[in-house]
């Protein structure tokens, strides 16, 4: 079921649209959705730092009732999970030193994920200095990976897939003065066959076409569609 859920390789080149419950109105979320299902946008991510679990469960059966796009579940803690997602992330934060949310948030929602049936991935999750304290930086509480120091991220993401993750996601943090450098992620491509998800600070056409040409193979867009919901008619063509 995962490869018709999250069928992501080495070659591809798509985009996801990440919603936060904590910022966006259920009664506006008709309009959204129509909106994205307009795009090329192939996944809804939906989860954040601070929400609770009713508000996941509420905002996605919201979603799933407009749109037939996989949902998948970005989770900020193990409260955020919900079984009426069609997949999870399952996020372990390998650049980090904090190890409740290296193991210690897993452990407590495995067995929830198991019984649920839920579809997991597992993720090696590398937060990146994107020039500003974020919301997942000051949670998770650790000293995220110097933009200039893309040797160290590739080291990482190495060692996450050699520790069996499935994918590599890298990102800015919600609200990023900037994304993720093109330098950046082409080392981590040069130093690991697994996919790239790559978010944070992603805000012009010219950001998602300078991560794909580096070697992402997802790109995940959030507050730019916060700021300006029009944005979404500028990647209708990408």
């Amino acid at each position: 079921m995962l490869e018709h859920l999250f069928e992501l390789n080495s070659k591809s080149k798509d985009i996801a649209v990440l919603i936060d419950p904590d910022k966006v109105l259920i009664e506006d979320l008709e309009s959204l959705i129509v909106s994205i299902n307009s795009t090329k946008a192939k996944f809804i991510f939906v989860g954040g730092s601070l929400v609770h679990g009713v508000g996941v469960d509420e905002c996605i059966n919201v979603i799933k009732s407009y749109t037939s796009l996989p949902v998948i579940l970005f989770p900020g803690s193990g409260l955020q999970v919900s079984a009426s997602a069609d997949a999870l992330l399952f996020l372990s934060l390998i650049s980090g030193r904090n190890s409740e949310f290296l193991i210690g948030h897993q452990v407590v929602s495995a067995p929830y994920i198991k019984r649920q049936g839920l579809e997991s991935i597992a993720t090696g999750y590398i937060l990146v200095d994107g020039g500003k304290e974020t919301t997942a930086s000051y949670v998770t509480n650790p000293n995220p990976i110097p933009a200039e120091k893309p040797q160290i991220g590739a080291a990482t993401a190495l060692a996450g897939e050699m520790l069996g993750m499935k994918l590599i996601y890298l990102d800015a943090g919600s609200g990023a003065i900037k994304p993720i450098s093109k330098e950046f992620i082409a080392a981590v491509r040069n130093e690991v066959a697994l996919p790239i998800i790559v978010g944070g600070g992603i805000k012009t056409i010219q950001n998602i076409e300078r991560a794909f040409s580096a070697g992402a193979n997802l790109v995940v867009i959030g507050t730019a569609i916060e700021n300006d919901a029009d944005f979404l008619n500028t990647i209708k063509h990408l």
